[in-house]
């Protein structure tokens, strides 16, 4: 069983065709995690018995002939900030190392209600602070295509177990491009709903008005088939939008002729790598052949976005991240005298140097006398950005961009330069700070044979074009015929 090539509807076709069965594919992803992981550093915890009992009943439906439900045998992982019954549930972070979830993730017990097989837990940035999978509290995550370099961040648990064929499809979660950037690096899709578009039930927040969930996948057609399974209203979050579902997978295969896709100027200067940039003017080039109409458009506050978003993100997580204080779950200090010693040498024990760095960041952002200074003037700033957008969107149905300036870095490689390894997500934190979806899509490889990534952006909750595109991209591209459908 070769199942590095399976997708979503290779899954469900064999097991419609009793040609497999969903207990061993689950079986079959353990002996890989098994004898692969070690060295990639993807899982956390697995949940064997949670997935067997899962492929078990899909293997009962299958053998009495009924309807298979979309997403029915298919093995997944997912990524350990969001909140899996049962199983333990670290957000990568020492402080949460024996934390046991009361109750799961509404993406989650959607995948599962759709047949989805849940392999385990994935590692990732602790709290999915970082952009290269080495602020884990555990253990640095690999890339399965160069070992030596990093799988990027925060979601590299979610890329890697994709990429190195552990799962059939994984779930992520995007603040400032954890999800498209390491499906960049790795050589996989990923894709970042609409802010709203689903549920954050469930997920350990970082940067709540910044926080998405989304898959990671082979092909550009099995990410529609998970986004059609976990998006929609939820009345657990209050955030998310009361906005129809549309057929995503319907989109799928339509023409794009006649589409107008912005190319903006502000993404392709100075510090892109030049086979990025030639990647990316070759799917430019395979988009006009399709009749598509390329335009150039201007996001001008574009190079206050980096600032903006570190200025926004750690203001949110200090926030967020002072209810993990010793008291109500979590690590707690021994041999403490006071509670104010509890307090400190709880977090101080628990937490590890970037998320410190970040809370500290934006408690004083926060602080009196620097709030109107710093964060205040950055949510205008965001307001500004957010304008940009729609301008841009008057005039076209998408926007075209690089995911990364750089393909996959060296492990350890920016570890000693905070401001350098933020850098790495200048091509995708606007697209949080204004709410849109975008996604990562393989558009080539380099030289060396790293994985490059083309960025898709539409309109709010107009997923539906960003995939139409993405599967024309993903069509020009010689990896894709070596999938089966």
């Amino acid at each position: 069983m070769n199942i590095e090539l399976l997708t979503i509807d290779g899954v469900r076709d064999l097991l419609a065709r009793k040609e497999m069965t969903a207990t061993a594919l689950a079986e079959a992803c353990y002996g890989k995690i098994a004898a692969e992981d070690e060295k990639i550093g993807a899982f956390l915890t697995l949940s064997k018995s949670r997935a067997m009992a899962k492929a078990a009943e899909i293997d009962q439906l299958a053998e009495r002939g009924d309807p298979l439900p979309p997403l029915a045998g298919v093995p997944v992982g997912i990524k350990d900030v969001l909140m899996t019954r049962g199983v333990r549930t670290t957000a990568a972070s020492k402080i949460l190392d024996d934390f046991i979830a009361p109750y799961d993730c509404t993406a989650v017990a959607r995948m599962e209600a759709a047949g989805a097989v849940v392999l385990g837990k994935l590692n990732c940035d602790e709290f999915a602070m970082g952009s290269s999978n080495e602020n884990s509290g555990y253990k640095p995550v690999r890339n399965p295509r160069d070992l030596t370099r990093v799988p990027g961040g925060s979601s590299g648990g979610s890329a890697a177990t994709v990429a190195a064929g552990m799962a059939v499809a994984a779930l992520g979660s995007d603040t400032g491009g954890s999800i498209r950037q390491p499906a960049a690096f790795c050589g996989v899709v990923g894709l970042m709903p609409t802010y709203g578009r689903v549920s954050r039930y469930g997920l350990i927040a970082f940067g709540s008005s910044l926080d998405h969930i989304g898959p990671l996948t082979r092909t550009v057609k099995d990410a529609a088939s998970v986004l059609q399974v976990i998006a929609g209203r939820d009345p657990l979050d209050s955030t998310s939008a009361d906005v129809p579902v549309a057929d995503y997978l319907g989109a799928i295969g339509k023409s794009v002729k006649g589409l107008k896709i912005g190319v903006p100027e502000e993404y392709f200067g100075k510090g892109l790598d030049d086979e990025i940039r030639a990647a990316i003017e070759g799917v430019m080039d395979q988009l006009r052949a399709a009749d598509c109409e390329l335009v150039r458009v201007s996001l001008p506050h574009t190079k206050y976005a980096v600032p903006t978003y570190y200025l926004v993100a750690t203001a949110e997580a200090s926030s967020n991240l002072a209810r993990f204080d010793g008291v109500r779950y979590g690590h707690r200090a021994e041999a403490v005298q006071t509670l104010a010693e509890m307090y400190r040498r709880s977090r101080n024990e628990g937490f590890g140097t970037e998320v410190k760095r970040r809370i500290m960041l934006g408690t004083y952002a926060l602080s009196a006398g620097y709030y109107d200074a710093y964060y205040l003037k950055a949510q205008r700033v965001r307001t500004l950005l957010a304008r940009d957008f729609q301008q841009a969107f008057s005039r076209v149905d998408a926007i075209l961009t690089p995911v990364t300036p750089t393909p996959a870095f060296k492990l350890g490689e920016k570890t000693e330069d905070p401001v350098e390894m933020y850098l790495s997500d200048i091509f995708t934190v606007t697209a949080n700070l204004v709410g849109v979806p975008g996604m990562s899509v393989p558009c080539g490889n380099t030289r060396e044979g790293l994985p490059i990534g083309v960025q898709i952006m539409a309109k709010h909750f107009d997923e539906s074009t960003m995939l139409r595109i993405a599967h024309a991209v993903e069509q020009g591209q010689s990896t894709s015929t070596d999938l089966k459908p």
